[in-house]
């Protein structure tokens, strides 16, 4: 079987006051799956557990996100999280706190065979 890459979507996400990496990712996560919402599965007649999630999060501190909070964001597919240094901390200007930006990519692939002529 073969690993067929079939959408791409990207969204960001932040938590503004609290600097809370894992509630900036998730948020990200959202983002990419609601502006970019498609029912894949049924287009390929494929179940929908059958689906490979892969996701890519970039933040600047990737060791304070919590993995398994993200993985429940996914109701049905096969969802695997990698977290990468990435994102933007941006300072307040009143030196009150820090702002988190996350940055997500959500791959959604199928194992398929290739057809042969």
């Amino acid at each position: 079987m073969a690993k067929t890459r079939l959408v791409h979507q990207f969204g960001m996400g932040t938590s503004i006051r609290s600097r809370n990496y894992t509630e900036a990712a998730a948020r990200a996560i959202r983002d990419a799956l609601w502006h970019n919402s498609l029912n894949i599965a049924d287009a390929f007649g494929f179940p929908k557990e059958a689906m490979l999630i892969d996701v890519e999060v970039g933040v600047q501190d990737p060791a304070a996100v919590d993995p398994a909070a993200l993985l429940r964001i996914f109701p049905y597919g096969q969802p695997s999280v990698r977290l990468v240094k990435g994102g933007l901390d941006v300072d307040k200007p009143d030196g009150s706190g820090t702002s988190v930006i996350a940055n997500a990519a959500v791959i959604v692939s199928f194992d398929m065979e290739p057809e042969h002529a």
